[in-house]
């Protein structure tokens, strides 16, 4: 009973630590820490808060599954914390919640990543257990089978979801021979052909030194960290063995695919060609997106779609810049008798925008929300940890964060319409799942 007093306690403190708001100012002050065996780490210091919390990335994601065998990294992700090194899916769990910490990997279309969050006190053994889940992953046939079972029986769900049938469709129309195509989950007829072989050649070929990046927020200083990078990364390969990924371009840009599904809404995806995160119009075109769609309840689409006609509940556009490609993409969800409407309120007003281009008023309305909301993305050490990572993904370099604003502030209205042509002007590929009874003349999906 005492023990399980200790586990809730230390538990309790973890949940504690995470949610006390950290100092936006804070984030700033971000030292560049490189172990004595060269790997390098971010890291964000703050000792009022006895929680470490570090984020790790390494290239090359659902993007290296094998060709026939989509699936593969997620299936890994799922496995790297349910047994390592001598310890069973059993005993490792037990060893996770005797330390009260939070183990967390994830597969993208790019990146391998993982988390861990960990109370000071713990952060010995807590590392221990990170460095034999990332060299030492047991992938049991026991784990992998409940793992297949559980990812099967998603999928399947899947089969009947809107949104999750608009989301296929339109990755496996867009990039019908990349690697971007394939679903990052797998495939009802791919995850029962994984074996373990499979996920040990993923990880010895993916994770390595030679691409990781890491983030580090929290009571630790450097001269602990440089040596904990070793002591959990250390063994893991200097080079891995990356499949080349060749660029990609979105294909079928001005085709509509209907999915016939009985729902009562249709649900809409859309997207065209982006831009890159690196080129020299991607704050313009930031700022551009937040005015037509990414401002959530001032942009010119939540406007037109839902405030004066009441299309939808909600209505969206992002910039998706990938390694190999770049997208400028949305969705929302109406009702199959209004969806032939809500779509060309929304294809009239990317056209209105390229043609057009933001207002001088929308322009400054934007980047003083902009500039004023981007401390919210550090108010807490989870926060800071994945935006630090994330910074060094995308190669924005130490200084981003007080560059940013600077970079915003710079976007004249010139530039503004400039982007909005090229952003906008490039036609988009969209799927709509439903029985919408406007656009019957649209051409059949499967």
């Amino acid at each position: 009973m005492t023990i399980n007093l200790h586990k809730l306690a230390a538990r309790a403190a973890l949940l504690f630590a995470l949610a006390i708001p950290v100092a936006p100012a804070q984030a700033t002050n971000i030292e560049r820490v490189v172990s004595p065996g060269g790997i390098e780490a971010w890291l964000v210091r703050d000792s009022n808060i006895p929680l470490v919390a570090m984020d790790f990335a390494f290239t090359g994601g659902a993007n290296q599954d094998p060709e026939v065998k989509p699936g593969v990294s997620y299936l890994v992700a799922a496995l790297l914390d349910e047994g390592a090194g001598e310890l069973d899916n059993k005993a490792f769990q037990q060893r996770i919640e005797e330390n009260a910490m939070q183990l967390r990997f994830s597969s993208g279309r790019d990146n391998f990543q993982g988390s861990i969050r960990l109370l000071r006190e713990r952060l010995d053994p807590g590392l221990d257990l990170l460095r034999l889940a990332l060299t030492q992953p047991r992938f049991d046939t026991q784990s992998l089978d409940r793992a297949r079972a559980q990812t099967l029986a998603s999928l399947r769900r899947e089969t009947t979801n809107p949104n999750s049938i608009s989301n296929r469709v339109w990755w496996r129309t867009a990039f019908p021979q990349h690697p971007y195509g394939r679903p990052t989950n797998g495939t009802l007829e791919s995850i029962p052909t994984i074996t373990v072989d499979d996920l040990r050649e993923y990880h010895g070929r993916v994770l390595n030194r030679g691409t990781l990046k890491v983030a580090v927020v929290g009571d630790i200083d450097a001269a602990t960290l440089g040596p904990a990078l070793d002591r959990v990364f250390g063994a893991l390969p200097a080079k891995g063995e990356l499949k080349p990924l060749p660029p990609a371009k979105i294909q079928d840009v001005g085709r509509r695919i209907v999915v016939d599904l009985d729902v009562p809404q249709a649900v809409l995806s859309f997207g065209g060609e982006g831009l890159a995160r690196k080129d020299p119009d991607f704050i313009p075109a930031f700022i551009v997106n937040h005015i037509l769609g990414g401002g959530s309840f001032s942009s010119r689409l939540y406007t037109e779609v839902r405030e004066k006609r009441g299309l939808a509940y909600g209505v969206y556009s992002y910039l998706m810049p990938l390694d190999r490609a770049a997208l400028f993409t949305g969705s929302t969800q109406t009702s199959n008798e209004r969806a032939g409407e809500a779509l060309k309120i929304i294809e009239a007003e990317i056209r209105r925008m390229a043609s057009e281009g933001p207002t001088e008023k929308e322009l400054a309305e934007a980047k003083a929300y902009l500039k004023g909301s981007f401390p919210l993305r550090f108010d807490t050490s989870s926060k800071i940890a994945a935006q630090l990572l994330q910074m060094q993904i995308e190669d924005l370099g130490i200084d981003y964060i007080k560059k940013r604003n600077g970079l915003i502030d710079a976007v004249t209205i010139e530039d503004a319409r400039r982007v909005a042509r090229r952003l906008a002007d490039g036609g988009m590929l969209v799927t709509v799942v439903g029985r919408p009874k406007d656009l019957a003349s649209f051409e059949p999906g499967k």
